[in-house]
């Protein structure tokens, strides 16, 4: 679990491109979005594209996708549980 946190920080800063930001820098449970790392909307889509790209995952429901996109714990607990056993 934490190796795929920290790859996980690594893409996120990769694919928003957060130039400034290092995998340190994110907390694995502050919020992604709002007082955490300040992302919005435009972010999550591109962060259901980084799902889907690396990940083989597709998120339909919005709803889903919002508690998904919480943390970078809650991103790697929602990964870990469709990974094949």
């Amino acid at each position: 679990m934490e190796e795929l946190k920290k790859k996980l920080k690594e893409q996120i800063i990769e694919a928003l491109n957060l130039q400034d930001t290092k995998p340190a820098d994110i907390d694995d449970n502050a919020p992604l979005f709002g007082e955490g790392l300040g992302l919005d909307s435009i972010d999550s889509l591109e962060l259901m594209v980084l799902l889907e790209r690396q990940y083989h995952i597709k998120v339909e429901d919005p709803r889903e996708g919002r508690k998904i996109l919480q943390s970078v714990q809650s991103m790697a607990e929602f990964i870990q549980s469709k990974q094949p056993a």
